[in-house]
């Protein structure tokens, strides 16, 4: 694998492994909030079918990035980004790309499961019936599959009509899932997705994952560091950046190293990376 040494006007280095064939790329990313620059330089290749997760303390940026892949950031108001999101082969930042669109083929999965206060069958409908999906067999044809693919059938197929919300955590966190793939998107991000979860239910997400890159690319910000070695095939480590002028100080996240996980948690090219991977900081 290639890895490519990036040096910053501050004289420090990034290093980023190339990746054939990437589905998504992000190049020279800048997100900003009003005035407010939250995260720049960011540069990385998400590899197709594969796991990429990203890692950093609190407040590097991580969601952030993660959400401005599938123009998520645009819901909040005076956001605006730098640089280019290439899903593709096309910029989705660009005047005619529809948002909408974008997230429909670049579904999410968020921290704490949020299905809607429908039935299970309804949950899982929701989007192809927004996407105009009407004929019931089709429809149940889509429920079963997009709940097998989120390895829930077995334990909901006898009680389609019951709420939703009376899951337990882990199995509605599946079942937002299932709610995801069933509008058959290419890229599935999430951003902590086992963050509410017990042991056991972070565990069935994790071989979940792995079984869903068969069909999907997913993109995953996690705070644990086991997780990532054990569910990731590529990792992203962000980091924060501090700026003091007179009685004030600015901070921002940066990208400092994108590399295969097995590479990066044993040899980290970045001293900053070693340092956070091993507890020293973060």
């Amino acid at each position: 694998m290639v890895m490519n040494t990036i040096i910053q006007q501050d004289g420090t280095a990034r290093y980023i492994a190339s990746v054939s064939d990437p589905i998504v790329e992000l190049k020279d990313v800048k997100v900003f909030y009003g005035t407010y620059m939250a995260v720049q330089n960011i540069n990385i290749p998400i590899a197709r079918n594969k796991i990429t997760a990203f890692i950093g303390p609190s407040g590097c940026g991580k969601s952030t990035v993660l959400r401005s892949i599938n123009r998520m950031n645009e819901l909040i108001p005076s956001t605006r980004i730098e640089g280019e999101i290439v899903f593709q082969g096309q910029n989705l930042y660009a005047p005619q790309v529809d948002s909408v669109e974008v997230r429909r083929r670049i579904g999410m999965v968020f921290q704490k499961p949020n299905p809607f206060p429908k039935s299970i069958y309804d949950n899982v409908c929701y989007g192809p019936r927004v996407m105009g999906v009407t004929k019931r067999q089709v429809l149940d044809e889509i429920v079963e599959k997009s709940l097998r693919g989120a390895a829930l059938w077995d334990e909901v197929k006898n009680d389609l009509d019951k709420s939703g919300m009376a899951l337990s955590g882990g199995q509605q966190q599946r079942l937002c899932i299932a709610r995801t793939i069933a509008v058959e998107p290419e890229v599935i991000l999430m951003d902590e997705p086992c963050a509410s979860l017990d042991p056991i239910a972070t565990q069935r997400i994790e071989e979940l994952m792995r079984e869903l890159q068969h069909n999907y690319t997913i993109v995953i910000v996690t705070h644990n560091m086991q997780q990532a070695v054990r569910a990731s095939d590529y990792t992203a480590f962000f980091n924060i950046r501090k700026k003091e002028s007179g009685h004030k100080e600015t901070r921002w996240g940066e990208l400092i190293e994108f590399n295969e996980t097995a590479q990066m948690f044993g040899t980290p090219q970045s001293q900053e990376t070693a340092d956070y991977i091993s507890g020293r900081f973060g």
